[in-house]
């Protein structure tokens, strides 16, 4: 069972002992439901602190918006500064969904801009939920909507050992089907460089620490973190794990199943649309589609993956897509 230790300079007061022992015993008992009434603000955050410090479970903290989340997150952080809370919302800073009007004959693609520090929080929520047992998740409504499959993302972990050996080429190319990309002029998260024996990696979901590799041939002779900025080495480790870059991961194998989905439900659609005699929508769609699967295929991600997600993930239709609750699931498989 995961070590929750809340860290207060308080101790539960009126009815706050009743309210932890009683739901505490519940979640132990079986019980799936539980509702706190009358406490509001720290008082509800506090008991709620000490439910899973006494239940000793794995936890996700779920509210409507990102502005009780942001303040959920530092409360929680301070409650427990030795465990690992993390923080898990939209990564959208601005976002336009695709329209169509149709007056105009005017199709309005997406557009949106990507919070990069929010990405990097949400990468660090999954692989948390992968490495470790005593995880707060706290999340917005955004952990119910798509991920990529919990099963995927954990099978190109790559696990880095002393002692062991890799061919340089070999695990190059791991990293880059892990979402990583090569910069050796400008050092990013998400990337990885090469210096002769020296291969540096930038977890894409680390605040300003990096990853590197020391070869004696193919044998890793040196493996430790040092900061990006300053080049400050960190001490030396026997073994680093390395998760992927982002969190739609798709294997090779279900890359080219995903693809024939796709060209059968085109299929599908433009025969609907050439018997509709609509003949602006079928050449739009056979053109959108058949270029994002030129890049699927040539890189494996395109604009707008997301669109395709049933398919990279083998889902029927009708099918929930994965969500934060199966990464959870996840952390017992």
């Amino acid at each position: 069972m995961p070590n929750f230790t809340v860290s207060s300079p308080y101790q539960p007061s009126g009815d706050q002992p009743q309210a932890i022992q009683t739901i505490s015993d519940s979640i132990l008992g079986g019980d799936q439901y539980q509702t706190l009434l009358g406490v509001t603000g720290s008082g509800k955050t506090y008991t709620m602190a000490k439910v899973i410090e006494k239940t000793g479970k794995p936890t996700l903290i779920m509210t409507h918006n990102k502005t009780l989340a942001a303040q959920l997150y530092s409360e929680f952080k301070s409650f427990f500064p030795n465990n690992h809370v993390e923080y898990f919302i939209s990564y959208y800073d601005y976002y336009q969904p695709e329209a169509y009007m149709p007056r105009q004959d005017l199709f309005i693609e997406k557009d949106s801009s990507i919070n990069q520090e929010l990405e990097r929080l949400r990468l660090s929520t999954t692989a948390s939920l992968l490495s470790h047992e005593d995880v707060i998740v706290i999340a917005s409504v955004s952990a119910n909507y798509g991920l990529g499959s919990p099963e995927d993302y954990r099978s190109v972990i790559l696990n880095l050992c002393i002692g062991n050996e890799y061919k340089q080429k070999e695990l190059l190319l791991r990293l880059v089907d892990m979402g990583y990309k090569r910069n050796d002029d400008y050092f990013d998260r998400g990337d990885f460089r090469v210096s002769g024996d020296v291969i540096d990696i930038y977890p894409a979901y680390s605040e300003e620490e990096a990853i590197r590799i020391e070869f004696f041939g193919d044998e890793v002779e040196a493996l430790y973190p040092f900061d990006s900025l300053t080049g400050e080495k960190g001490e030396d480790q026997r073994e680093i794990t390395i998760f992927a870059a982002n969190q739609f991961i798709v294997t090779k194998e279900k890359l080219a199943l995903a693809v024939k989905s796709i060209e059968e439900e085109l299929g599908e659609r433009l025969a609907y649309y050439q018997q509709e005699d609509r003949m602006v929508e079928y050449n739009r769609l056979k053109q959108r589609t058949e270029f994002d699967l030129e890049m699927i295929e040539a890189t494996g991600m395109c604009k707008g993956i997301e669109h395709y997600s049933r398919h990279l993930t083998g889902k029927k239709p009708g099918e929930p897509p994965y969500s934060m609750q199966d990464y959870f699931a996840a952390m017992h498989d």
